[in-house]
């Protein structure tokens, strides 16, 4: 009887723990408008122009470097690994000094980001990305704090701040309440999704490999974020000769399809 009664109390006491549990993870979880959000500004059609650019795909496959698929995993985790340590740390930096109304530090977060693109090409698509989302951002969103990406969208137009993409990627997540972890991941995505969507256009890859390219390099994200997460603009960095040679030739190419 006495051990009926010790199992009932400890089975409620189980089912309480449960309970709180769930209600803790459940309040940790993002709202359904907000998970509406991360996936509207991590779509790979959103219409900032990343279909025209490869990354440096382009070159590496006329070149011989991405060849298969093991060698085209390869090509974008580095790609994404480098993307982190660089404009991954201006995603961070720029979203914290949104979420402070920083301005001023906004634009020194821009211009980090411009000084540190070698290459002609590369230059080109981070401006061109970074204000078609300024200008949707200053467009759409209506109801919620747009003022810091009108501003932001002045200054480019007036050639204060370069626009850099990743700068607008924080500035807009910040704006819409969401949190930096949801815009580093959206950053990595897209960089990832961009150049598996030219890798289907410029070499035989079934579309299913293409998606555990994908899956793969999205694995990494979580373990990249803790890398950075703590960076300072002055940490900001890369190391990829190849892709900064591959960059270089694409620029002479006679024949190219993507922009970069």
């Amino acid at each position: 009887m006495m051990s009926t009664m010790l199992d009932q109390r400890e089975l409620m006491r189980a089912e309480d723990s449960s309970c709180e549990s769930f209600a803790h993870l459940k309040s940790a979880m993002p709202t359904i408008p907000a998970l509406m959000r991360v996936l509207q500004f991590g779509d790979s059609v959103l219409p900032v122009g990343a279909f025209t650019f490869s990354n440096g795909l382009e070159s590496a496959i006329e070149q011989g470097l991405v060849h298969d698929l093991d060698s085209l995993q390869e090509f974008v985790l580095v790609a994404a690994e480098q993307a982190a340590s660089a404009d991954g740390i201006a995603v961070l930096a720029a979203y914290r000094a949104a979420r402070e109304g920083d301005e001023d530090r906004i634009d020194e977060v821009d211009r980090a980001v411009f000084n540190r693109k070698l290459n002609e090409e590369i230059r080109t698509m981070t401006v061109r990305m970074g204000r078609k989302l300024a200008e949707m951002a200053d467009r759409v969103l209506d109801g919620h704090d747009a003022r810091l990406a009108s501003g932001w969208l002045s200054r480019i137009k007036d050639g204060k701040a370069p626009g850099c993409y990743p700068v607008g990627q924080g500035l807009l997540f910040a704006s819409l309440g969401l949190a930096e972890q949801d815009a580093f991941a959206v950053h990595q995505y897209g960089l990832a999704s961009m150049m598996v969507a030219a890798s289907l256009r410029l070499m035989k890859l079934h579309y299913l490999d293409a998606q555990a390219v994908l899956f793969a390099v999205n694995c990494e994200a979580a373990a990249a974020y803790e890398r950075i997460a703590r960076s300072s603009l002055e940490d900001m960095a890369t190391f990829a000769p190849a892709i900064d040679v591959l960059a270089c030739v694409h620029v002479g190419a006679n024949v190219r399809m993507f922009m970069n």
